[in-house]
């Protein structure tokens, strides 16, 4: 039973804020429209970084428009990704900014690869609109 109620825990929308780049990542994503939003906490997993943030553009150019702003917010902070993978395509667009990732796919291509069941358990973070607005200032 301690196991379920641990598994439930971990989906239930978390209460705390992100901040700082990964704040900032998920604000340019949303400034452009990014769907189905989720930030997934690896720190409590054997991963190779703190932070997934996944989400969806409705196509190619979306994608690519995502990704540019994530970029581009992050450029203005003095951070840079250390490898981007998948722009030409930009059927999934990954960028390793060391502590965090971010996933950006189409909606297709997300449904396939469907990372967030891969890394079940992670905690997940949903994201909307409203309550990421502010978290990106800190």
């Amino acid at each position: 039973m301690a196991k379920t109620e641990t598994r439930r825990s971990r989906n239930r929308p978390a209460k705390h804020r992100l901040t700082g780049d990964i704040g900032r990542a998920v604000k340019a994503a949303l400034d452009k429209k990014a769907s189905d939003v989720i930030v997934l906490d690896l720190r409590h997993t054997p991963a190779f970084t703190d932070f997934f943030l996944i989400c969806s553009g409705q196509n190619t150019r979306q994608v690519q428009a995502i990704a540019d702003a994530v970029e581009e917010a992050l450029r203005a902070a003095k951070v840079r990704p250390s490898h981007v993978e998948g722009y030409d395509r930009a059927e999934w667009i990954l960028m390793d900014f060391f502590t965090f990732i971010v996933h950006v796919f189409t909606p297709q291509t997300r449904a396939f690869y469907s990372l967030e069941r891969l890394w079940g358990d992670a905690e997940r973070i949903p994201i909307s609109d409203d309550a990421a607005a502010g978290d990106a200032a800190g």
